[in-house]
């Protein structure tokens, strides 16, 4: 808490100034700060592949009634019930007969379709031939076998159990080996006999060496085994014994002589008997053996005593075991079978009972002692609360009062929710929830109560999946109570988003029909509707039965209808839908196309949300992504798609741009032989269309050749790159050009030439390719495309031809192979490189053979070994072959033979003929694929295996990772507002290291082309810089032989960035939302150098290049909002300061050393200071009326308010200082007296009004 009084002394301090810390902090979205990707898909084990039935069961009863075993010396009185009869109540055949009727009614109870067969005091014959009968009969199904052997000896340590001969004169031993050999594989055992420990241990050796003799015979087919049919594996078998192997069953009079056999098959009966058998249970006062005889109700009605008390034995005893219980071993034993799963329930309740009469029950596999848990403490204090009130039901007829066990487990569990910290135990009463669904009175606080659970993580849906929850939601999706709703799909919206495998079932049980009909319910809440939304995309996403389904129930209708609703996520989850419903799917598609859903998704394009604008690029992208064959009504659809998606070319968000890319590569799939036609186009037009090279006329207006660091060298465009939309005649469309060279040699190069500012490779380049040497267009390539094409009269008409929207397309995706944001340009590269290898592949060689500058090419020889090509200065090379033979051994080729007419990547030459000409206009440094030039193409075949750029199912991630919201807890306070959060503590921290400036900011980059980057640790040296976003600011900078390049200006109030420079406007842009807010016209022929803006009063201030100075109020019409023009400076603008507060003034400065002072109500300034000509550079602090000047003749002069100088810089610092150069920028610190500036001989120093001390 000292950190909180702290802030609370500051804030006292600074008089409650709270307003830097509600300051919006920008860049900060989950698109910003994540990697846009779905979660890593985790193998969910909850779903039991290999799920079985207990088909048949054999009971085994060897009890000889009325003749005692000679090696069991029996108590007076002793246990005598065998299935709760007397054996000498009866004559001993009867007596035999009724038990076993009894022990089958009794396992009847637990799996009453099971196949049932009794041996009553069987021979060694009957036995085999019962387990041989059941095991052919149940095939790969589990087989169970019963033994009681109260009436024979104990087993043997050579691994034999006890039967009869057929005149009951002898004992028969019986090999527990030829047992597993007649019951096979899968089978459970129970043995009911004293020393049942040794059975358990005997079968265990027979199973290791039936595994040993399998693996003799299949490593020695030889062998003697070999020859024998193979013995069955024992792996899935399960043993349950009653006792250790050293143990005898308790003799206790008033206990039944099978008290394993009633504890696994009748056990809330022999619990209730233990019960009153207790000291304890005298504390419940009239409450006989005979009387819980009498506890009216059945065991499976849940609203009588004796049906809730077997409910909660249920509840307790799979509680028990999933909280002890391995997570792999609870699934095989009690969810994997139902009969199994029963008896481990009830083994857990004859350990505990067992074991207080010294008896160890056993099972295989084992399991840990479960008898003190402290759940057993509830059973005792529900049997008792029930127990309690039978002498007046039974008596008085009094009503019975329901057990709060199942109330006071979900408080227990609700306090868990509740209370403590994340990281932590799973809750214990989590099956309990489970068993709660079945009720109808705790249903809705259950479902509340577990949607809150699997609100906390992955991890919790997964425990919840692992217990066994998800048949209980499904069947509840059956239910038509509307209270239901909201937590249903809550609950199942986290299910999909952790295991959508789960759609299969879904659809199989209609459960799409629920959420149909909550999405079309206009009185759910938004964000249920969203989370409905969210489930149908899931359910057809990539499934075609879904698809069908969803298609029938009007899903298409239903989410056209909410595409304009207020609530954002509902906006982007039901475009997502939309996409997804009719991806690879024709019949939905059509369903769109009659409800003109292309259209209706427009509105979204311009969404403030840029989630919801990339939601619905996507569904339009796989609205004319689909593979079905297309009609002229169907193209011209495509079509007007397509060039409305081509107006998001320069949307702020770079999520939304990569979609952008996928959707193009969607209509290039589908349209692939028109825009072949367009590359080729493009190709043959680049030799005939020369630009002047950046080498010998470099114009800072027109080519602007710009480094972003020693990763990654560009060469940028700052011309116009002109209206996308505007089309041009067929002959201006062809003015554009390729430069597609495979064979140059790398070496000295003009360092101006393209091919220069292109060598990276690397995976940090601007381009984010893995290796960019495999491409077929390199970078500089397509950067002259994308000028030539800006040269073109290409905004010459207002109309748009079909004929031109695959040229149109290509120019938009030039210009996003050119985009700021790394992921972007990748993508488009790809596309882009796809389609040209695909043109050059198929192309006609004569088509391009017939350009004027076939002498420049430079085909291969016709044999399969590649000629070596050098190219110098420009200069074509000699061709070593005819046209006429090239022509003919090309058109020779056919099918994919033609494929190796393109080199592989890493050829050094063309395997094959080569017929794609190459340009001579510059000389470049790079072979498209460059793996050093002494390599050669031995094997012609090689070409063939050329790496195909782009798949067809090209995805951005972006709707899985809009999934992972559902998947993350969405009720949990945000970290920023959470008091005890990391990031709240680091903000506080920030707040307060630096008073009133919060200094945690990203670094904001503009460049000369236009583009706008964000960056991130680029301070921190533990972290790489990373790029945050990037963004085209101004995409039609002007050319000029002066220009001001870019200037920008930020708002941290508004999270505005304010920009212009070298063009006619200044472009506002939200920040928040990722969109352009206004263009505001300058009103001027000149470059804008500078801007400053003052949120308080909506006023933005520019310099410009001719001298004047313009106040603008952002809040008027574009035409109206120029609200005062100052032309009192004579030269460029170098400054413009606009003090933040309400009657703070503008000071300007110009090149010519005149500092102005305007009062922005006044038409003229109100002061001038003269300082220094020849100015550079300049900057004033915003707290100490203080402004530094830079010069080009190498000094830095400081002055005050008054245009008194307080100091000049002249030399740096030291003995014999040398004279620092020419001043390029200046900056003084927000609050401290530091002055940091740059210069043109490469230092960068820092000046403080404080003296240093050494």
């Amino acid at each position: 808490m000292a950190g909180a009084s702290l802030l609370e002394d500051l804030l006292e301090e600074e008089q409650g100034d709270m307003t830097d810390w509600n300051l919006p902090v920008a860049f900060v979205k989950k698109r910003h700060s994540e990697k846009i990707e779905g979660s890593k898909a985790v193998t969910q084990s909850w779903r039991m592949k290999d799920r079985m039935k207990t088909v048949s069961v054999a009971l085994v009863l060897c009890l000889n009634v009325g003749v005692d075993p000679p090696d069991v010396v029996k108590t007076t009185p002793c246990a005598r019930l065998e299935c709760w009869i007397d054996p000498l109540s009866m004559s001993p055949q009867k007596a035999l007969e009724s038990i076993g009727a009894n022990l089958q009614k009794q396992y009847e109870n637990w799996q009453p379709r099971a196949r049932y067969k009794q041996s009553l005091d069987p021979t060694v014959d009957e036995v085999k031939k019962l387990c041989t009968s059941l095991r052919r009969n149940a095939k790969e199904e589990r087989v169970l076998f019963h033994y009681n052997g109260h009436g024979v000896p104990r087993p043997t340590v050579n691994g034999e159990i006890w039967v009869f001969n057929k005149n009951y004169t002898q004992y028969i031993p019986l090999s527990i080996y030829d047992l597993q050999t007649w019951m096979g594989s899968p089978s459970i055992f129970v043995y009911d006999c004293s020393n049942a420990g040794i059975i358990v241990k005997s079968f265990k050796q027979f199973a290791l060496q039936r595994e040993q003799e399998l693996e003799v015979a299949a490593i020695n087919p030889n062998h003697p085994l070999a020859q024998m049919p193979l013995p069955p594996s024992m792996k899935n078998c399960i043993q349950l014994a009653a006792c250790e192997a050293t143990e005898l069953l308790p003799m206790n009079p008033d206990l039944p002589a099978d008290l394993f056999t009633s504890c696994l098959t009748t056990p809330i009966k022999i619990a209730l008997r233990w019960f009153c058998m207790q000291r304890s249970a005298k504390l419940v006062p009239g409450v006989t053996l005979d009387l819980i005889e009498k506890i009216p109700g059945r065991l499976n009605d849940r609203r009588t005593p004796l049906g809730e008390l077997n409910w909660i034995f249920t509840a307790i005893t799979d509680t028990i075991a999933w909280n002890v219980l391995p997570r792999d071993l609870f699934q095989k034993l009690f969810r994997q079978d139902l009969l199994v799963a029963s008896l481990f329930r009830n083994f857990l309740l004859a350990e505990r009972i067992m074991r207080s009469y010294n008896c160890t029950p056993v099972s295989s596999p084992r399991l840990p002692p479960t008898y003190m848990h402290a759940m057993w403490q509830a059973w005792d204090l529900a049997v008792d609360i029930c127990l309690s009130q039978l002498p007046t039901i039974i008596e008085e007829g009094t009503a019975f009062r329901h057990s709060p066990f199942f109330a006071e487990q979900l408080t227990a569990f609700q306090v868990w929710l509740t209370m403590g910290v994340e990281n932590r135990n799973p809750p214990e009463q989590l099956p309990i929830v489970l068993q709660v669904l079945l009720s109808q009175v705790h249903r809705l606080r259950a479902l509340d109560l577990l949607g809150r659970f699997l609100d906390l993580g992955p991890w919790a849906v997964s425990l919840a999946l692992s217990v066994g929850i998800f048949p209980y939601v499904l069947k509840l999706l059956q239910s038509s109570a509307r209270e239901l709703r909201p937590l249903l799909v809550f609950i199942w919206a986290k299910i999909l988003a952790v295991d959508s495998s789960c759609q299969a079932d879904l659809v199989k049980d209609n459960g799409h029909k629920y959420f149909l009909s909550v999405l079309a319910d206009p009185y759910m809440p938004a964000e249920h509707r969203t989370m409905a939304a969210f489930i149908l995309a899931v359910i057809v996403n990539n499934y075609n039965t879904g698809q069908e389904a969803c298609l029938q129930g009007n899903l298409i209708a239903i989410c056209l209808e909410q595409l304009n609703d207020p609530h954002p996520l509902l906006r982007q989850w039901v475009a997502i839908c939309l996409g997804r419903i009719w991806q690879n799917f024709d019949a939905a598609r059509w369903c769109g196309v009659r409800d003109i859903a292309h259209e209706k998704l427009y509105s979204l394009l311009s969404d403030p949300i840029p989630e919801v604008r990339c939601s619905a690029v996507f569904a339009l992208g796989t609205f004319v992504g689909n593979s079905a064959e297309r009609t002229d009504h169907s193209t011209t659809i495509d079509h007007n798609v397509a060039m409305m998606l081509a107006q998001l070319i320069n949307d702020g968000s770079p999520v939304v741009r990569k979609e952008l890319v996928v959707a193009f590569s969607h209509l290039v799939i589908q349209y692939e032989s028109n825009f072949c036609t367009v590359a080729l186009q493009f190709m043959e037009e680049e030799k005939n269309y020369p630009l002047p090279s950046p080498a010998s006329v470099i114009e800072p207006g027109n080519f602007t050749p710009v480094r972003d660091g020693p990763a990654t060298p560009r060469l940028r465009s700052v011309s116009s790159y002109g209206n996308i939309r505007a089309a041009t005649s067929v002959r201006n469309l062809n003015k554009s050009l390729q430069n597609l060279n495979l064979n140059e040699e790398t070496g000295g190069s003009n360092p101006f030439s393209p091919g220069y500012l292109s060598t990276s490779s690397s995976a940090s380049s601007t381009l984010g390719s893995p290796d960019n040497d495999e491409y077929i267009l390199s970078f500089e390539t397509i950067d002259k495309m994308r000028r030539v094409s800006s040269y073109s009269s290409l905004n010459s008409l207002i109309g748009v031809s079909f004929n031109s929207v695959y040229t149109q397309i290509w120019r938009v995706l030039l210009h996003l192979a050119a985009d700021p944001f790394p992921e972007v340009s990748d993508l488009a590269m790809k596309v882009l490189n796809n389609t040209a290898y695909k043109a050059t592949v198929n192309a006609r060689p004569q088509r391009i053979l017939d350009s004027t500058n076939l002498t420049q090419s430079a085909p291969a020889s016709p044999t399969s070994k590649g000629t070596h090509i050098h190219q110098v200065g420009g200069s074509p090379p000699i061709p070593s072959t005819s046209s006429s033979s090239l022509t003919n051994d090309v058109s020779k080729q056919t099918g994919p033979r033609d494929i190796s007419a393109v080199p592989r990547p890493g050829a050094g030459a063309t395997g094959g003929p080569q017929y794609t000409p190459h340009s001579h206009q510059f000389s470049r440094t790079r072979k498209m694929f460059d793996k050093g030039p002494d390599q050669t193409v031995e094997d012609s075949e090689d070409g063939v295996g050329h790496k195909s750029f782009m798949s067809t199912t090209m995805q951005t991630g972006f709707c899985d990772w809009s999934a992972k919201y559902f998947a993350q807890p969405v009720m949990k306070i945000p970290e920023e507002h959470d008091v005890e959060s990391l990031v709240r503590k680091e903000r506080e921290w920030r707040f307060l290291r630096n008073g009133r400036v919060r200094k945690r900011a990203g670094w904001i980059i503009e460049k000369d082309d236009g583009a706008i980057r964000v960056w991130k640790n680029f301070a921190d040296l533990e972290k790489n810089p990373e790029m945050v976003t990037a963004w085209q600011g101004l995409s039609d900078m002007l050319p000029t032989t002066r220009g001001a390049g870019m200037v920008v200006d930020w708002e941290q109030e508004t999270g505005l960035l304010m920009t212009s420079g070298d063009v006619r406007i200044i472009r506002i842009w939200d920040t928040d939302r990722e969109t352009k807010v206004q263009d505001i016209p300058t009103g001027a022929d000149s470059c804008v150098t500078s801007l400053s803006c003052d949120s308080t009063r909506s006023l933005i201030v520019s310099g410009l290049g001719d001298g004047s100075v313009r106040i603008y109020d952002r809040r008027m019409a574009p035409s109206e909002c120029r609200v005062m023009t100052y032309r009192e400076h004579a030269a460029w603008v170098v400054k413009t300061y606009l003090q933040k507060s309400p009657e703070g003034n503008i000071i300007t400065v110009s090149v010519n050393g005149d500092v102005r002072f305007f009062d922005p109500r006044m038409p003229e300034s109100v002061n001038v200071i003269q300082t220094v000509k020849g100015l550079t550079a300049l900057d004033f602090h915003p707290q100490a009326n203080l402004y530094a000047c830079g010069s080009m003749n190498q000094f830095i002069a400081v002055y005050n308010a008054s245009g008194d100088v307080i100091s000049n810089i002249k030399y740096y610092d030291g003995f014999m200082g040398q004279r620092i150069g020419a001043i390029s920028c200046l900056a003084f610190h927000p609050y401290w007296p530091h002055l940091a500036v740059g210069s043109n001989d490469y230092y960068m120093s820092i000046y403080s009004a404080e003296k240093r001390i050494r």
